[in-house]
């Protein structure tokens, strides 16, 4: 049992956990990710590594409460223990001193993006950081990015806090010569931010989260179609070349169990109303 030593509500819908697990915290770095289970009947959720400390012995997490098991996993309170919490998992992503850099994160995957930034300072980088949110409500570690990026923007969708939209993102890359990019967010940005940079041939990094079931390798549910080989995110990634990603057939199966996800939401609000 892993428990949960510090828990925070960030967002109306996002939640920090502080986890209590050594062996991992040990042996994590940025871009790896761990598979949670919150109880038995739970589903394992792959959930990208946001920090940790080996002292400690603790990592951190963040998360969204999107589907049934992810809202069960946010019921857990501080001082309770999560049932599986597996890890480290995946590749690592490589840092080293690039020179001149972007990252682009949005949503709950900005604490794992803060990650890298953090390492890839260490390494003796120049960051530019752009983060986007649905809107100001939905706007976290504003702060803490800011700490450490030599530049950040914010933007939101509706424009209520900071940038309106990502449109900034096409004029920083008119403007700057980068000599890296780096990206985790919703499939959908980080598919808009490979085309964009594409033609500016910029190394392009992304961080996949596709349907994942057991990470090690062994189910092939995690399949992406890179550079017109079938590799496995879990075990081949999750860092991939934007470039050379097939984002159409990524996005097509990640949908596929979006009814039964309803559903179960549907079935869990009327368990919890009984």
């Amino acid at each position: 049992m892993f428990k949960i030593v510090s828990k925070k509500e960030l967002t109306p819908n996002v939640k920090y956990f502080e986890v209590h697990a050594p062996a991992i915290a040990h042996k994590s770095k940025p871009g790896q990710f761990v598979i949670v289970r919150a109880k038995e009947t739970g589903e394992r959720l792959p959930i990208t590594i946001a920090g940790s400390d080996p002292e400690k012995g603790t990592v951190d997490i963040y998360f969204a409460e999107v589907g049934k098991s992810s809202t069960e996993l946010g019921m857990l309170e501080e001082g309770e223990s999560i049932l599986n919490f597996a890890g480290p998992l995946g590749n690592s992503v490589k840092i080293e001193n690039y020179g001149k850099i972007l990252c682009v994160g949005g949503g709950v995957f900005v604490g794992a993006m803060l990650y890298q930034i953090e390492a890839f300072k260490e390494a003796g980088n120049h960051i530019t950081a752009v983060f986007g949110f649905r809107n100001k409500d939905h706007v976290m570690l504003e702060d803490e990015v800011k700490a450490v990026a030599d530049e950040t923007i914010i933007c939101t969708d509706d424009g209520s806090y900071g940038e309106e939209g990502m449109a900034i993102v096409k004029e920083l890359l008119e403007k700057n010569k980068y000599d890296h990019v780096f990206t985790i967010g919703p499939t959908s940005l980080q598919k808009h931010l490979s085309d964009m940079t594409k033609p500016y041939g910029i190394p392009t990094m992304v961080n996949l989260f596709p349907i994942m079931v057991d990470g090690m390798g062994m189910c092939g549910a995690c399949r992406v179609t890179v550079g017109g080989s079938t590799l496995f995110s879990c075990v081949d990634g999750p860092e991939f070349d934007g470039h050379e990603v097939d984002f159409d057939e990524l996005i097509m199966r990640m949908r596929v169990y979006n009814p039964q996800e309803k559903i179960a939401m549907v079935v869990k609000k009327m368990e919890d109303e009984q």
